[in-house]
This record gives structure tokens, C-alpha cells and sequence, in this order.
């Protein structure tokens, strides 16, 4: 009989137990709001300086990788005119590379697209002054300091 009785204790709500007691829900919402409302206050402020730092950080990455190329281009050119001309070939095919693979990057490219549509006759150049750098002929040099004049070109008229 206890136990047939505990289960009726059980059974019963807290309203039985505390009659007059009256939960002010819309009291309590308020402040579920006002809460909820402090810790947004207080996450906006690191978010929007996280924000920037990666802004800053892409900006920074953009630069890296236009400088980057430009020193493999400035490089293969110094090779070329000192006559080594496997180790101008070599820089020049990075330059290439390197350079198809960030204008292939579209939107994400390091360049803008009116610069990435100058650039495109520069790519068609690649085979020619490989070729000419695998000969070891003296010509490559004048091509390959035509061609960093042109990228200088490109790159200060297109930003």
C-alpha cells in the first residue's frame, strides 16, 4: 500500500505541492531576451575584428603571391643575361606555371580581370622563350626582359 501511495505522490504536479505559487513567464522571457541579447553585445566587438584580421590576411596573401611571381620572372631575367641559361629556362617554366595557375583561380586570383585578360598573350609566349632558353640562345635574355617590362606594365595599369 506505501508504494501504491509514493506513486501517487509521484503522479501529482508541483502545483499540488505549491498552490499559490505563480511563475511570471512573461518575466521570464524578458529576461531569456536580455540575456540573450547581452552575450550578442559582447560577441559583435571580437567578430568584426576577426573579420578584419582576415580581410588583412587576404590582402597580405594577394601581395605574397603578386611578389612572388614577379621575383621568379626578375630572377629568370638575371639568369638569361648572365648566360645561365638552364637555370633561366628552369625559373621561367615556375613563372608559367605559377602564373596559369593563378589566373585559373578566376575570382580568387590574386589579379583583377582586366588583368587577368592582359595576361593571357603573356601565357602564349611560354614555349617560345622556353625554347629559346633550351637552345641557350642569346635572344631569350631580350625576350625575357621584354616580357618582365610587359608584366610591370600589366600589373601597374590593372590595380
Amino acid at each position: 500500500m506505501k508504494v501504491a501511495e509514493h506513486v501517487g505522490h509521484e503522479g501529482r504536479g508541483i502545483r499540488e505541492h505549491f498552490p499559490d505559487v505563480v511563475i511570471p513567464w512573461r518575466r521570464v522571457m524578458l529576461y531569456v531576451a536580455l540575456c540573450l541579447g547581452f552575450f550578442l553585445l559582447g560577441f559583435l566587438p571580437p567578430w568584426l575584428k576577426a573579420r578584419d584580421a582576415a580581410e588583412q590576411r587576404d590582402a597580405a596573401q594577394r601581395e605574397v603571391r603578386l611578389s612572388r611571381l614577379q621575383n621568379t620572372l626578375s630572377s629568370a631575367v638575371v639568369d638569361a643575361q648572365r648566360g645561365e641559361f638552364e637555370t633561366a629556362r628552369q625559373t621561367s617554366s615556375d613563372f608559367y606555371t605559377n602564373l596559369r595557375r593563378q589566373i585559373d583561380r578566376g575570382s580568387e586570383s590574386p589579379f583583377t580581370a582586366g588583368q587577368r585578360e592582359m595576361l593571357k598573350p603573356v601565357l602564349s609566349q611560354r614555349d617560345e622563350i622556353i625554347t629559346l632558353l633550351a637552345r641557350s640562345d642569346a635572344a631569350a635574355a631580350d625576350r625575357l626582359f621584354a616580357l618582365y617590362s610587359s608584366y610591370l606594365k600589366i600589373m601597374s595599369n590593372g590595380q
